[in-house]
């Protein structure tokens, strides 16, 4: 045998390791499925973390990625496997020092119905 026809018999079998390698590669990559971040910190966010979350995000959007970042690491990495209420996480910004405002609304329960605290208001100053 010459030297090329050595070369060429390389060449095609370095080409049949490539198309096995890719054709073994490929169905792990479309079985695994990464998770979204979101996805993952709704593992363990109850009650009102997600709005805290969302408030956060849009007043504090670099505070609240690296917090989001941050959490995702921790809990890929099985670091952290408590759940998250909105009151821990307002707490966590609070001493990252990002007060976090949230809308608020105080209802009073009056004869079975719930009204507004400004409808209470008006109605006591009108009598």
């Amino acid at each position: 045998m010459s030297d090329t026809e050595l070369e060429a018999i390389r060449r095609k079998r370095l080409q049949e390791l490539k198309r096995q390698f890719g054709k073994r590669a490929e169905p792990e990559l479309e079985g695994e499925k990464a998770e979204s971040p979101q996805q993952i910190l709704n593992r363990l966010f109850v009650d009102r973390a997600w709005e805290v979350f969302n408030e956060a995000k849009v007043q504090y959007p670099q505070a609240a990625e690296y917090v989001e970042n941050t959490l995702v690491k921790l809990i890929t990495a099985g670091k952290l496997r408590t759940q998250i209420s909105g009151e821990e996480l307002y707490g966590l910004f609070l001493r990252l020092g990002y007060r976090v405002r949230l809308q608020t609304k105080i209802s009073v329960l009056e004869h079975g119905k719930a009204k507004s605290l400004e409808d209470k208001i008006k109605e006591e100053t009108t009598q």
